[in-house]
């Protein structure tokens, strides 16, 4: 497969109708998708390089009418150094377990995410609704090739964390992470993401790619405990240099 291949797969691209934006008030979302049946690590690394993201085989990124809020943010892993409060998270898993793989499905991945997001719920008041085998296999399980990675975590082999990402060329992408709140006290939100920058550095990766930004948002005030960042503003077509900058 030659470059201009790799990076235009055969894909079905289409747009949601609008709905409320989770982010912020009284505003609407409308996302792009593409539904890529055969994706490759250089398309994947391409397009989340451009600020999409990736759940399953969708790969999308926000379109909204009137709102340019959502912008992609990313870990300078190389000039990266930990907090003192992030280096006691490490001291604090110093006796957890890490084991990577690709991304799999058993009751335990099911009921640990259903029973986080129930915590949730209460603690920060998220919409619970449980989640199903097929929805979990087709959002973290299917699409995830050869680069996609879960990275499980467990405490005297209990499995009390999961951890979804894409190993890139230049860098991890964060998809999504979850975890046991009976072990809140490990900070393992926290931990995961230290072991992803440790990740990144034992590979030669440049960055984290971490997602989305929107000043303001409570749910996402964690992500500016990583320093340095860069940010992203707008979604650049695959021939146009991604431009992000220092933030």
């Amino acid at each position: 497969m030659n470059k201009n291949d790799a990076l235009n797969p055969p894909s079905t691209d289409f747009s949601m109708l609008d709905y409320e934006c989770a982010y912020l008030p009284n505003k609407l979302v409308r996302m792009n998708y593409k539904y890529v049946t055969q994706p490759n690590a250089a398309f994947a690394s391409a397009v989340i390089q451009r600020g999409w993201r990736r759940f399953g085989r969708y790969y999308f990124n926000p379109t909204c009418h009137g709102c340019n809020e959502c912008k992609s943010l990313r870990i300078d892993v190389e000039n990266f150094t930990p907090s003192k409060s992030q280096k006691k998270a490490i001291k604090r898993n110093s006796a957890t377990q890490i084991v990577i793989k690709h991304p799999s499905l058993t009751k335990h991945h099911i009921d640990l995410y259903n029973k986080y997001h129930y915590y949730k719920q209460s603690k920060d008041n998220w919409k619970y609704r449980s989640i199903s085998h097929k929805e979990y296999y087709e959002n973290f399980v299917e699409g995830a090739e050869d680069f996609g990675k879960e990275v499980l975590y467990f405490q005297d082999e209990k499995l009390i964390g999961v951890d979804l990402i894409d190993i890139l060329e230049d860098g991890i992408s964060s998809i999504y992470c979850y975890y046991d709140p009976d072990f809140s006290e490990l900070s393992l939100g926290t931990f995961s993401l230290l072991y992803q920058i440790e990740l990144a550095k034992q590979l030669g990766l440049k960055w984290i790619y971490l997602g989305y930004w929107v000043e303001g948002c409570k749910a996402f005030a964690y992500k500016t405990n990583f320093q340095p960042q860069e940010l992203l503003d707008g979604f650049p077509a695959l021939e146009e240099p991604p431009g992000w900058n220092k933030f």
